[in-house]
């Protein structure tokens, strides 16, 4: 389990979360197989903090934002939101927990009915979770209107009279209706033009302040996600490699996957961005259904060793808060054996900024 403060109060505590889709075949519908969207991931989320949960389209980054929810049944392992495991829940104990857990969909327009007005829409949890006469649903319906910036004067329009940005700032509103305290945004910002993103983001974190709200922020805006994320999670194929603070892991870091994804953040002084080099990642992103023997990035790491292709990494934490799943940075005995590999003609990995390294 990840935990590097154990002062900070834990709300959400991910343990092993493994989600498989089953592959069938044949006239009987036979399972032959199966897509490892999540394969064995842990992580904690402290009360009132951002963790961001970065990686390449197809990682499996909205599939276990949705598992930690039960928008999905999970395989195997533990979701603990406030104490209580939800990942074998009963349909009507989970119904019982669903105004502590929300989500924000990253497709305004798919996630609103657009036969239902503003005010219907926003009040429908209130009708699904509460006994509030119609005159108190109003209220707080114009209360949330009020809280994500919307005017009063929109609640009987419909969806489509709006923008995306307004769109979007409707299903936050919708989200915090029944006061939750954990709130996953799966891509708030992707379906919005870049004008209004920075709206939206400074809208949630208004609301983290005022309310506590703790959030999953799932993101592959690399520069958003420093902007709004306390610690920060980079996920590849269905695994979680490297877990670290927001300052640490852009600073300076450690896994080879995510030394190549923060190589292609453009940077803000043309000086540095014309004299930086990228991390140009070979080949295809492995089938989730059938994943490589050992680490899941072998294909395609530049820094690649015998072992990865045989043994699959743990992870351990190399810092206090710091996690990593990399063959490159084990000690001990397997340590010497890494030692020996990269004696042979193998680079071991320098830990320096990605925007130095060489590109491949």
């Amino acid at each position: 389990m990840f935990d590097h403060a154990p002062s900070q109060k834990t709300l959400v505590e991910v343990d092993g979360l493994k989600l498989y889709f089953p592959i069938t075949a044949g006239l009987f519908r036979r399972r032959v197989g199966d897509v490892k969207a999540v394969d064995g991931v842990s992580f904690n989320i402290y009360q009132g903090e951002t963790l961001g949960l970065v990686g390449e389209s197809g990682c499996g980054k909205s599939t276990c934002g949705r598992a930690l929810l039960r928008l999905y049944n999970v395989t195997d392992g533990s979701i603990r939101i406030g104490g209580v495991d939800i990942a074998r829940l009963s349909a009507d104990a989970l119904r019982r927990m669903r105004p502590t857990m929300q989500m924000v969909f990253q497709d305004p327009q798919a996630s609103l009915n657009p036969r239902m007005t503003v005010a219907g829409i926003i009040g429908e949890p209130l009708d699904e979770h509460t006994t509030l006469s119609r005159a108190e649903k109003l209220a707080r319906i114009y209360e949330l209107m009020d809280a994500v910036g919307l005017s009063r004067d929109f609640a009987n329009r419909y969806p489509h009279a709006f923008s995306g940005g307004q769109r979007q700032r409707i299903g936050i509103a919708r989200a915090l209706a029944l006061n939750p305290r954990f709130i996953v945004c799966d891509e708030p910002i992707a379906a919005l033009d870049v004008s209004i993103q920075a709206q939206v983001v400074n809208l949630l974190e208004e609301l983290q302040d005022r309310l506590g709200l703790t959030y999953l922020f799932i993101s592959h805006d690399l520069s958003m996600v420093r902007h709004i994320a306390d610690r920060v999670a980079v996920m590849y194929l269905g695994k979680i490699v490297e877990l670290a603070t927001r300052e640490a892991l852009y600073e300076r870091p450690m896994h080879p996957y995510t030394q190549a994804l923060l190589s292609a953040v453009p940077e803000p002084d043309p000086v540095h961005e014309a004299s930086r080099r990228r991390i140009i990642l070979t080949g295809d992103v492995p089938s989730p259904a059938n994943p490589p023997q050992g680490c899941n990035f072998c294909t395609r790491c530049p820094k690649v060793m015998d072992i990865c292709r045989r043994v699959e990494p743990a992870s351990r934490e190399l810092e206090p808060g710091r996690f990593v799943a990399c063959h490159l940075y084990e000690t001990a005995t397997t340590a010497g054996a890494t030692a020996a590999e990269n004696g042979s003609g193998k680079t071991r990995l320098s830990t320096n900024n990605p925007t130095t390294q060489q590109g491949v």
